[in-house]
């Protein structure tokens, strides 16, 4: 019998749905379990820091890791699987571009303790303490992780190898990706395994001259099932969002959000579907379009939901001496640094001999 593989998950700065999508792959999760022996995984089984910190460097051969970086233990985590594992798949949308966590990128470290310790009603703390990264207890010295000035992607801090991105991603692309694994067909380094085309290009829905008067939120209508989204006024991201996930929200009547990300020609989801609203707005008067644009609630977390962190804008500035990661792309808004943590690691689009084939380069 081959020797089995090892894999390993963790989650960081995440919901955990990307940990209940592995179980959404249902029975096909035995044919997981005779792949590959799990050494982590810590919403289903116990695990110790000291466990995974004596294996020996390389030992596994593969680590998911879904989530965004917020703290130094999170950080600590993706260089300590970093060293442990061949292979690094950032998975899921918060591990591969911030995910919603980063959204709090527009708020300041020092805004957002204040509010949850003091400001929201729920609150009881009359003496406005706030967490310290250290304590001295009469029982010893008690640490927290230090929480950053922002949320971070993963390819921030490690070189990461592949990216699945999706929120989470689809049961399809798990098993697609663990096939590829299991089989050695992997492509190339930096991949994104997901189509290299948008969702729009993926959606079955009729699509003709894209004119719009007015933009609408999804619960003020009854969309036409068959008529694209977009040209009922409902902003939905599929032309800037990769495809892969099936067309799923849009076969639901629902607008897509754009949780797969840019396709790989396209630098910022954000502009791009700012770019798509602005070519479909049938109007040239003025007034009327401020009034169009206007009816587009949270545009930022509409436009950047699942990407600020990889995005252009990045966040709002933060001061110099706030903790981010040297050579991320800091949260520093327009003025910030693209220099990735990753350069250097290959990416190349897939082959067509692999199974995870279509997936673009990032």
């Amino acid at each position: 019998m081959a020797e089995k593989l090892r894999f390993a998950f963790w989650w960081a700065a995440s919901c955990g749905g990307c940990d209940v999508a592995v179980l959404d792959i249902h029975e096909k999760i035995l044919d997981v379990a005779k792949l590959a022996d799990i050494y982590l995984w810590p919403v289903a089984m116990d695990f110790k820091y000291r466990d995974l910190e004596a294996l020996p460097d390389g030992f596994l051969d593969v680590a998911f890791f879904n989530g965004a970086v917020r703290n130094s233990e999170q950080e600590h985590m993706a260089r300590l699987l970093r060293r442990k594992a061949k292979t690094l798949v950032a998975f899921g949308s918060c591990a591969c571009f911030g995910g919603i966590p980063s959204l709090a990128n527009l708020f300041d470290r020092e805004e957002i303790l204040d509010w949850v310790y003091r400001g929201t009603y729920s609150t009881e703390n009359p003496a406005g303490i706030l967490p310290q990264p250290s304590f001295a207890a009469p029982e010893g010295e008690l640490t927290l992780p230090r929480f950053f000035s922002g949320a971070f992607r993963l390819e921030d801090f490690v070189p990461v190898d592949y990216f699945l991105p999706g929120c989470p991603p689809t049961p399809e692309w798990i098993l697609r990706a663990v096939e590829a694994i299991a089989s050695g067909q992997l492509p190339p380094r930096g991949a994104v395994l997901a189509l290299d085309k948008t969702v729009c290009d993926t959606c079955p829905r009729q699509k003709s001259d894209k004119k719009v008067k007015e933009f609408r939120r999804h619960h003020e209508i009854i969309p036409d099932p068959e008529r694209c989204l977009l040209e009922q006024g409902l902003i939905c991201m599929g032309p800037a969002t990769r495809g892969g996930c099936g067309a799923l929200c849009p076969g639901a009547n629902m607008p897509c959000r754009g949780c797969y990300g840019p396709t790989r020609e396209v630098v910022d989801q954000g502009a791009k579907m700012l770019s798509a609203v602005a070519s479909i707005l049938d109007s040239d008067d003025e007034e009327e379009i401020r009034l169009a644009l206007g009816r587009i609630e949270d545009p930022v977390g509409t436009f950047w939901r699942f990407g600020m962190a990889a995005s252009l804008l990045g966040g709002r500035a933060f001061d110099a001496g706030s903790a981010a990661p040297a050579g991320s792309r800091s949260p520093v808004g327009a003025t910030a640094t693209a220099t990735s943590a990753a350069a250097g690691v290959e990416t190349a689009s897939a082959s067509g001999s692999s199974p995870v084939a279509g997936g673009g380069k990032r």
